[in-house]
């Protein structure tokens, strides 16, 4: 997806947006400054934002004990998963500070700004089903996003159970799937009509703080209901006209697994855009590219059509794919357009 020339009608809604946004930061911090200058607000405490609301946050000190909050105008871009101090108030709290991040996943929005989705995170679980129909080049997408900001990806191929009649439609996914072994991803199975696989996934679970990203439809939902059943989220179908996923998740939440682990839900991410990022982090977003990275003839090279290519060479010796190359080159693209 190419970063698009804005009309003068979009431009215009964008700076009113935005200055409606900057009103509604205004009144958030007379809210929170107000609370402050009241007095009436206990000792600062450690916290954990477990949802996002507009204005306001959910924070934790405790499982279970979770209380509203407002934040201080200073501090912006908070998101699920980030640990701060807050203060406890009737009926709100505020947030005061926010501590150190680990790190941070972000995406750009449809006009090239780009917006964080969750913090301080172990893992990402990039969830995809036979339908709605994975491609090669939405999951390389993930991987890179996650490589560039030092998150650990798992591939967990959902609704496993589709393709028990459909043989030909196994053999696809299999292939599409098949390289990322080879190249140190993990790829995990799972159905929830049939339990197959989840055992599996629940280990893979444990212990850390996860993240699920993954277009709509492919199930994400539905894992939830069953690692969390008393939860009961809302499960989207797939839309007859598009075979797409119908939206469900508004925010990104946090929720405690009984058998260990923290799950970060986050709103269901259709295409995930590069555009921000530049070709060197793209090219370095290859984990199989790496050993091969500054042995190219040329320091700029493309990996195109330039003599003694490290990486094109490496495709001729079937050390790199040529299916992963021809993605890279894609995501170059794109940043070029």
């Amino acid at each position: 997806m190419s970063k698009r020339k804005l009309t003068r009608r979009q431009s215009w809604r964008i700076d009113k947006i935005q200055e409606e946004r900057a009103k509604r930061a205004e009144k958030r911090a007379g809210s929170a400054d107000d609370a402050l200058s009241a007095g009436d607000l206990g000792p600062e405490r450690e916290g954990l934002i477990v949802a996002h609301f507009g204005t306001q946050v959910e924070v934790e000190s405790e499982p279970g004990d979770r209380r509203r909050c407002h934040i201080r105008a200073n501090l912006e871009g908070m998101v699920t998963g980030d640990r701060v101090i807050w203060r406890q108030g009737e009926p709100t709290g505020v947030v005061v500070a926010q501590l150190e991040r680990d790190n941070v996943l972000s995406r750009p929005d449809p006009y090239g700004k780009i917006k964080p989705v969750a913090a301080n995170i172990d893992q990402i679980i990039l969830v995809m089903a036979s339908s709605p129909e994975p491609h090669a080049n939405l999951i390389d997408r993930y991987l890179v996003a996650a490589e560039t900001v030092g998150i650990e990806p798992v591939i967990l191929l959902n609704k496993t159970d589709l393709l028990d009649n459909d043989p030909e439609r196994r053999a696809h996914i299999d292939q599409l799937l098949g390289i990322y072994p080879t190249i140190d991803y993990k790829v995990l199975h799972a159905s929830v009509k049939t339990e197959d696989g989840m055992d599996e996934f629940l280990a893979q679970l444990r212990d850390r703080t996860s993240v699920f990203v993954g277009q709509s439809g492919v199930g994400k939902s539905s894992l939830i209901n069953v690692l969390l059943p008393e939860l009961d989220l809302r499960v989207g179908a797939l839309s007859e006209s598009t075979n797409k996923g119908v939206h469900t998740t508004t925010t990104a939440r946090l929720f405690h697994l009984p058998s260990g682990g923290v799950l970060i839900d986050s709103p269901g991410i259709r295409e995930f855009g590069l555009w921000h990022m530049t070709r060197r982090q793209i090219e370095a977003g290859f984990r199989e590219f790496h050993p091969f990275l500054g042995a190219c003839k040329f320091r700029d090279c493309k990996h195109e059509q330039e003599p003694k290519c490290a990486i094109l060479a490496a495709v001729e010796s079937g050390e790199v794919s040529e299916r992963r190359l021809n993605s890279y080159r894609q995501m170059v693209d794109s940043l070029e357009e």
